[in-house]
């Protein structure tokens, strides 16, 4: 495995290079704009494993309803569900809020400061508390995610071999991490090589001639990287049933529309709690009574999703009963913690409010 040459005079410059870059390009992120720590750490739990451009409106939403730590913490586990719908991994929601009350109750609502005191707060790592003490309160720890891994890998010219295994990789990864990260301005620093990873360094044809630090980088190029898991194809099937309610919100109005929805177990380990269309007995669905397909992905398996139309007198008969339902408005829906499918098939189904 080859070694990178970390001179003072070379680790120099290639700090320098780093933030001058990312001062001109960085992308104007909503989350950019303060360092305020409760901003950054709402932030970064969203970005684990969802894309930027899914993440802006989901955090702006989030943020307005929720501005401050002590906000969150009062808040239902349901509204922090229901502001999270789309975002998947439903479980750094909850952390999130379990975290949130822990420190509203024993820290007088103030995050602690330091990365190794932030590793003691419910769902929060080593990835997330360097993170937020080096870019809120600029202590200079290194910040590794998976595009800081990248980068660093291809500069040092390190890939997974029968000589190495991805422990021992990851180990010399973090220290070249902390090495490298300006203790000047371990904030930026930080930032800059993870945007540098999402922007220019990219897993396939990264744009090497646009690489402020390409001189110092032993691949140039694509790097052998072990194979991802293969994902899994499963075919389900759930009913959209709706109704004219029996009776109008207010006289004189005109009766709305509802729609059958169930809320998961609790006992389940996968979106416990989140409310979803009932499921079919039968994934095959007559031609005749196909509302719809969708294609959605949960972790590391693509699912083909064919929603049947169902008469209420005939749900009973054609679902699997898995919770409590309930009938509501598509209002009310919009308000509600839905699965990501479920919040898929009502809005393409014009049963959500255009801007809920």
């Amino acid at each position: 495995m080859a070694k990178i040459d970390l001179e003072p005079a070379k680790i120099a410059g290639l700090r320098r290079s780093l933030i001058d870059w990312y001062e001109r390009n960085r992308r104007n992120l909503p989350w950019r704009n303060n360092l305020d720590p409760y901003s950054i750490w709402v932030s970064e739990i969203m970005l684990q494993q969802t894309r930027v451009a899914v993440v802006i409106d989901r955090y702006n939403a989030f943020m307005t309803c929720f501005p401050t730590l002590v906000s969150l913490a009062l808040a239902t586990e349901q509204e922090v569900l229901a502001l999270w719908s789309g975002l998947g991994y439903y479980r750094r929601a909850r952390m999130l809020h379990k975290a949130a009350q822990f420190v509203a109750d024993q820290h007088k609502g103030i995050l602690p400061a330091t990365a190794a005191e932030l590793r003691t707060l419910p769902g929060i790592g080593a990835y997330t508390s360097a993170a937020i003490a080096s870019i809120a309160h600029g202590e200079p720890v290194a910040v590794v995610d998976g595009n800081v891994e990248r980068v660093l890998c291809r500069m040092a010219g390190w890939e997974v071999s029968s000589r190495t295994s991805e422990s021992e990789l990851r180990r010399k990864i973090e220290r070249m991490a902390g090495q490298l990260v300006d203790p000047n301005r371990p904030g930026d620093f930080n930032q800059a090589l993870m945007e540098l990873g999402a922007t220019v360094c990219l897993p396939r044809s990264p744009q090497c001639l646009m690489c402020p630090v390409s001189v110092e980088c032993k691949t140039r190029g694509e790097h052998k990287t072990p194979p991802r898991p293969r994902m899994l194809s499963r075919e389900v099937a759930h009913a959209l049933s709706v109704r004219t309610a029996a009776h109008p919100v207010k006289r004189g109005l005109p009766r709305e529309t509802e729609v059958l929805l169930e809320q998961r177990p609790a006992a389940l380990t996968v979106m416990p709690g989140l409310w979803e269309l009932p499921a079919l007995r039968s994934s095959a669905v007559p031609e005749e009574d196909l509302r719809m397909t969708v294609r959605h992905a949960i972790m590391q398996v693509n699912y083909s999703v064919r929603i049947r139309s169902v008469f209420e007198q005939n749900v009973d008969e054609l679902t699997v009963q898995g919770g409590e339902r309930r009938w509501v408005t598509p209002g009310e829906a919009a308000g509600m913690a839905l699965t990501g499918l479920t919040r898929k098939v009502l809005g393409r189904a014009r049963l959500l409010p255009t801007a809920p």
